[in-house]
């Protein structure tokens, strides 16, 4: 069963493709259901798609396609029911042509929770400030940044000062890399492995060592979904 919000977002989708053929932006979706901020409408669509009601286009920023609709939406539109699947006039009954879908780009603007250590964990700060991501960078699921500070990832590629793009779960396999809160206030970023026992949290930088830890002692608060970089 959807929430109203997600009855409303589906509907305006909808609304929005069979109009124009163009699935509407952040922006439209964040003024049509009066919502604060776009990072609301991000989480209505990841739970709409995980639910198969929508789905993304591949390669191409916030175009959408209704897969299927709550009922209550067909009815208002105006739309009967399809008939059964041995229904002859199924048969011959084609599907109602849409218009080619043009991407729509957008940003979130993702919650920035201060500087993570790719090196000596460093406290993880909780902050107001936001970055904002293309929203084509991230799939469903919740969102936040960190400002990295360190060099102990530059062999995956993570230097100091990116911005690391966190998919927020508590749960990654072996060979991830992770958000790790060391004893409930140090957190750091690497890779994530477990060992007779222990957790290891290793560096991409052979100058540093891998760091063992007993498993109550760390709690993944995340995994690597991206990064942004800005050049001066």
């Amino acid at each position: 069963m959807l929430t109203r919000k997600q009855h409303e977002l589906i509907r305006f989708i909808q609304t929005k493709l069979e109009e124009t053929g163009v699935s509407p932006s952040f922006e439209e979706m964040k003024e049509a259901l009066d919502l604060k901020s776009k990072s609301g409408v991000h989480r209505l669509i990841s739970a709409l798609e995980e639910r198969g009601f929508i789905r993304r286009l591949p390669n191409r920023a916030r175009a959408l396609e209704v897969l299927r609709e709550p009922e209550d939406i067909t009815r208002s539109l105006g739309r009967t029911a399809p008939p059964p699947a041995n229904d002859a006039s199924s048969v011959t009954r084609q599907p109602p042509v849409r218009p080619a879908f043009e991407p729509a780009n957008d940003v979130i603007e993702l919650p920035l929770h201060g500087r993570i250590a790719a090196g000596v964990p460093i406290e993880a700060l909780e902050g107001q400030s936001t970055l904002p991501v293309p929203a084509a960078l991230l799939g469903s699921g919740e969102h936040y940044a960190l400002e990295v500070s360190g060099d102990s990832m530059i062999e995956a590629g993570i230097l100091d000062g990116d911005y690391a793009l966190i998919l927020r779960t508590n749960v990654a396999r072996d060979g991830e890399i992770v958000v790790a809160l060391v004893r409930g206030e140090e957190a750091t970023l690497k890779y994530l492995r477990r060992e007779s026992g222990m957790v290891r949290l290793d560096p991409a930088n052979s100058a540093y060592e891998p760091q063992f830890y007993r498993p109550g002692e760390v709690e993944v608060q995340g995994k690597l979904a991206g990064l942004l970089r800005r050049y001066h």
